[in-house]
């Protein structure tokens, strides 16, 4: 991470992340549907592996996985440690990797919930 100052990450408009939204839930009904809707297109469009802090340590998100509880859990390393942390809290690194729109969007729809 280079500096802690950093410029706050421009966000898409409410109407895009619908679409987006939209896109990730057609032809699913239920939660667990729409979930793996928004994991499919994640595990499709975000760009890994990236670099992130968390807890002011920087770690490596290497990639993704759904867990028993249906949480899409970003894998996170540094070193030979790994911790899986839940992509709704997830921090997000200035710049964002290409793709984290996804994340966004899936935040927007948990929080509808």
């Amino acid at each position: 991470m280079k500096s802690k100052r950093q410029k706050p990450r421009r966000s898409l408009s409410k109407a895009k992340l619908d679409e987006m939204i939209a896109e990730a839930t057609v032809d699913a009904y239920g939660d667990s549907e729409q979930i793996m809707g928004f994991f499919c297109l994640l595990e499709e469009r975000l760009q890994l592996p990236f670099n992130t802090e968390v807890l002011g340590i920087e770690v490596t998100v290497e990639s993704l996985d759904v867990t028993d509880e249906e949480e899409i859990v970003a894998i996170c390393s540094r070193g030979k440690s790994r911790q899986r942390i839940s992509i709704l809290d997830l921090p997000l690194p200035s710049p964002p990797p290409q793709g984290a729109e996804w994340i966004d969007a899936f935040r927007r729809w948990a929080r509808a919930r």
